[in-house]
C-alpha cells in the first residue's frame, strides 16, 4: 500500500478536526525510562523528552510507549487505539531498540550455538510498515523517530552482567558489532521512513553530532540519561518548528 506524504501544517491546532496534537507508540526510550545507578534499577525520568515538550506549551501528547516493547507489541497496540488515531493530528513511532536485541544468556551459555534477535530484519520491516499503513488509514500523520545510537561498550558490560561475558564476546566477534547490528535496524527505519513518504526526526544523528554522545546515556550504554532526553527534545522542536506553521505550537 502506497501512501503519500501528508502536509505537516494541514491540521491546525485548535480547529476543531483534531483533539490532540499527538500521540506516541514506541518503548521504553518514549517511554522515560532511565537507569538508576545508585538503586541499580529502572526509574521513570520526570524530564523526559515527552514532557520536557508538554511542559508549558501548547502541544498535547497522550503516550502508549511500553518498556520491552517491539514492533510487534508496538502493532498490537496501535490496532487496540485504532479507534483513537483519528482524534490525533500525528501518531510518532519509535521503535527498534528491543527488536534487534538477543537473548545474552543464552548465548552466555552456549556461545556455540545459532541465535536470531527478537524480531528479525525482515519481520520487522513488514511489522513495521503494517503499522504505518494502519496509521495512515485512520487518517493521522505518522512521523517516524530514528534510534538513539548506543555505547557499544557500555552496553557489552551491561549485557555481561552475571554473565560469562568472553562467551558472549565469543559469539559476538568484536565489541562494536553490537553498534553494527543496531544501526541496521536503524537503516531500516530511514529506508521506510523514505518508502512510505513520511516525516522522520532524526534524533541519531543529532546524539551522533554531540561532542561525546556517550555522556548522554545511562550506565546501560542505551537508554538517554537526561540530558540526552534533553537533546531528543531539542532535535523534536526544532522539527516541529520547521515543519509547523504555526509558531505559537510551543508557547504558553
Amino acid at each position: 500500500m502506497k501512501h503519500g506524504r501528508h502536509k505537516m501544517g494541514s491540521g491546525k491546532m485548535g480547529s476543531g478536526k483534531k483533539s490532540s496534537f499527538a500521540c506516541l507508540f514506541g518503548d521504553s526510550i518514549g517511554r522515560g525510562v532511565i537507569l538508576d545507578s545508585v538503586r541499580g534499577r529502572y526509574i521513570l525520568l520526570k524530564n523526559s523528552f515527552v514532557n520536557l515538550l508538554t511542559k508549558n506549551s501548547k502541544i498535547k501528547v497522550d503516550n502508549y510507549a511500553k518498556f520491552g516493547c517491539t514492533i510487534e507489541t508496538g502493532k498490537k497496540m496501535v490496532e487496540k487505539h485504532r479507534k483513537d488515531l483519528p482524534d490525533y493530528q500525528f501518531t510518532v513511532l519509535e521503535f527498534g531498540g528491543n527488536d534487534c536485541d538477543f537473548d545474552w544468556t543464552a548465548i552466555s551459555e552456549h556461545p556455540q550455538g545459532s541465535y536470531v534477535p527478537f524480531t528479525p530484519l525482515a519481520k520487522f520491516k513488514a511489522l513495521y510498515s503494517e503499522v504505518i499503513d494502519c496509521v495512515f488509514d485512520s487518517g493521522s500523520q505518522p512521523v517516524m523517530l530514528s534510534l538513539p545510537p548506543l555505547d557499544a561498550k557500555r552496553y557489552f558490560s551491561w549485557i555481561s552482567r552475571n554473565r560469562n561475558a568472553e562467551n558472549i564476546l565469543h559469539w559476538l566477534g568484536d565489541v562494536e558489532h553490537i553498534y553494527r547490528w543496531h544501526e541496521m535496524y536503524n537503516l531500516a527505519v530511514v529506508e521506510l521512513a523514505a518508502a512510505k513518504r513520511i516525516p522522520l526526526i532524526d534524533i541519531r544523528r543529532a546524539f551522533l553530532e554531540a561532542r561525546n554522545y556517550p555522556s548522554l546515556f545511562c550506565e546501560d550504554g542505551i537508554h538517554p540519561n537526561e540530558a540526552g532526553h534533553s537533546l531528543i527534545t531539542d532535535t523534536i522542536r526544532s522539527f516541529v518548528a520547521e515543519m509547523l506553521p504555526a509558531p505559537a505550537a510551543f508557547s504558553v
